[in-house]
């Protein structure tokens, strides 16, 4: 079984309009800490991002933050990271994000979370890897789009079930056992196109 080290948190750069939003990233936050289970993720030190890295530190967990040099006064690097990276583009930051992960989550978040979500799903059915995905459908954030995904199944343009695999959770403390669960069930297998697409 892959021993889960580390997760990729995708969320926003804001902290939304619902205040569960802000709440979930926090909870992660300290499940993280709590389960010894390291924080990847943007780099940044405000919105729903700033809420999770800081909650996770607090907590006494380890997190590690990529975040793209252009980005330093828009989303404002968290200097309390454990390990702050700073590359110079969004396909390097993606990439590392990948590497430095044994699993993903999807928290509430805008169009970048949507295009990482999204980009993840497409090479676990391309079968580029088989690394856990948690989409954290928080207060039924992500509803329209699982109601899209279910559409595209129905018209025929999802491809197989069992090769878009993904997991969803309601509430923040059902996440981590999700991962770990899927992980004893799933085998390991190179992981090599993430380089060639990026």
């Amino acid at each position: 079984m892959r021993e889960i080290k580390n997760v990729c948190v995708y969320c926003g750069s804001s902290i939304g309009a619902d205040p569960r939003y802000t709440a979930a990233a926090r909870a992660l936050g300290v499940a993280l800490a709590r389960a010894g289970v390291g924080l990847v993720y943007g780099g940044g030190a405000i919105g729903l991002m700033g809420v999770l890295a800081k909650a996770t530190v607090a907590a006494g967990g380890v997190v590690t933050g990529i975040i793209p040099e252009f980005l330093d006064r828009r989303e404002i690097p968290f200097t309390g990271a454990t390990e702050l990276v700073v590359v110079d583009d969004m396909h390097t930051r993606k990439r590392l994000m990948f590497e430095r992960s044994d699993a993903f989550i999807a928290l509430p978040g805008g169009v970048g979370t949507l295009e990482e979500l999204t980009e993840q799903l497409t090479w676990i059915q391309l079968g580029r890897h088989t690394k856990p995905l948690v989409i954290a459908d928080i207060g039924g954030f992500w509803r329209p789009l699982l109601s899209l995904f279910a559409h595209m199944r129905n018209e025929e343009f999802f491809g197989e079930v069992d090769n878009v695999r993904y997991l969803v959770a309601e509430r923040v403390e059902d996440i981590l056992p999700m991962i770990f669960a899927a992980v004893r069930h799933s085998p390991d297998i190179s992981e090599t196109a993430i380089t060639e697409r990026l």
